[in-house]
């Protein structure tokens, strides 16, 4: 038997090959055997047996805007972190931009890393930025370790992270094509914004019509086309348009080196829903209708897309107006992604595996973070700990992100977070938290 340090017990364990009950045993931070239920506990070793609660790989999400340093009134390590381990998130990778400096050379990757050395609560990674002037930068920031490259098609909404052109994303496609990186892209066609109705208010309707789904599929068939061009790997952020399924799909079948990601607002809740003025449900692209929401669904169980991640972008609340065309666009949802997809995942008949892969497995693949994404030997023992069938109604008080704005407030949700452990540490349980023991990690391919 392997030597062990810890063995963490439940009746129900999520592995790559299925819930079972089992006992994991951990030595050094990292899952040395998955044995059964009833093994004999090693000489020395701690027994911590959470019963019937379900144990997960812990969460990897690769779409977190930190904002930290430079907005750190919007969000901070500190809080971000915090938030994630709350909501059973154990790996983050942080978006480049709503930081200053952005994450576009690597003199302002070193002044990330240093903000957050200290101040991580889980495992922290970064990506890059590929902005119209910066791509002598590229392979430097690859090099130097960042998990791939964000750029945008349409404006940003921040000055200091401009969006690509077509001829720009192409010199920038080449240049990450030639050290084999990833290039993951908001794809929202300018041109079909800046011909959409935009009308200022507080009704959602017309925020929905100034960001149409013609925007996003146009800028993804042309991303496809550079990516064919280019023999390229892209990632499509957080999709809402159903209409560019067919897209991607023959993309795909066509060998396109392509993978997609959509998000929990998405899935979660409908255009329907939305409250006149309620801005705390305003991000971009927007929310969608409930038919447009089965189909993503439908594209998640057929692995049309890959992938779901929380795309966290808060804001201070005096940003988030009545007025949708001018109030901050982003949802907030670190600490409550688990149980939002899982309330909504068991009532369309999914199971807790399903919802592993699209936010654990799924995600660290994406990044290429072997040693995260499973509950198996040989990678680290990242745990979440999940009371499945207990319910909590939202509190914005009770979330640890620092403006406590959310799309969820007063709604019911299934799946109670008990703790969440890294690297066989415990880092919270029942809302107590450890000191920060997060690293800060690098590419490692």
């Amino acid at each position: 038997m392997s030597e062990a340090e810890l063995v963490l017990r439940s009746t129900r364990v999520v592995t790559p090959e299925g819930t079972r009950a089992a006992s994991i045993l951990v030595a050094d931070g990292t899952i040395t055997a998955v044995l059964p239920y009833d093994a004999p506990v090693p000489s020395g070793a701690r027994l911590e047996d959470v019963g019937d609660h379900v144990v997960l790989p812990g969460l990897v999400d690769t779409h977190v805007h930190v904002n930290d340093p430079g907005r750190t009134e919007w969000e901070g390590f500190w809080t971000a972190t915090r938030a994630a381990a709350a909501g059973g998130i154990t790996t983050l990778v942080d978006m480049p931009l709503n930081s200053l400096p952005p994450t576009t050379t690597v003199d302002h990757l070193r002044v990330k890393r240093q903000v957050a050395a200290d101040k991580a609560h889980v495992d922290v990674g970064f990506w890059g930025g590929a902005l119209p002037d910066n791509v002598e930068d590229l392979r430097p920031l690859h090099e130097a370790g960042v998990f791939g490259f964000k750029a945008f098609l349409s404006p940003s909404g921040v000055d200091e992270f401009p969006h690509l052109d077509q001829e720009r994303l192409a010199r920038s496609l080449a240049e990450i094509a030639s050290f084999d990186g990833l290039l993951i892209v908001h794809a929202e066609d300018p041109d079909h914004l800046a011909a959409a109705p935009q009308q200022g208010g507080p009704h959602y309707r017309h925020f929905l019509a100034s960001r149409p789904r013609d925007a996003e599929n146009s800028a993804i068939a042309a991303l496809i086309a550079q990516a064919k061009r280019f023999d390229a790997r892209v990632h499509v952020l957080h999709l809402s348009s159903s209409d560019a399924l067919p897209l991607i799909a023959e993309a795909r079948a066509e060998g396109v080196r392509l993978t997609v990601e959509t998000c929990p607002h998405y899935l979660t809740l409908t255009a329907e829903e939305v409250p006149d003025g309620a801005s705390e449900f305003k991000c971009c692209p927007p929310i969608r209708e409930a038919a447009n929401q089965d189909l993503l669904w439908q594209a998640l169980a057929d692995g049309t897309v890959d992938c779901v991640v929380t795309d966290h972008s808060p804001s201070t609340a005096d940003l988030k107006t009545d007025d949708f065309a001018t109030a901050w666009g982003g949802i907030s949802g670190l600490q409550l992604s688990l149980p939002a997809m899982w309330t909504a995942a068991r009532a369309r008949g999914h199971a807790l595996e399903d919802v592993v892969r699209w936010m654990s497995a799924g995600t660290a693949a994406l990044a290429g973070l072997d040693r995260k994404g499973a509950v198996e030997a040989g990678r680290d023992a990242d745990f979440a700990v999940l009371a499945p069938d207990e319910t909590f109604t939202v509190d914005p008080a009770a979330l640890q992100h620092r403006n406590r704005v959310t799309a969820y407030a007063g709604r019911t949700l299934y799946g109670v977070v008990k703790s969440t452990w890294l690297r066989g540490q415990r880092v919270v349980a029942d809302g107590a938290f450890t000191a920060p023991k997060g690293r800060l990690l690098t590419r490692t391919s």
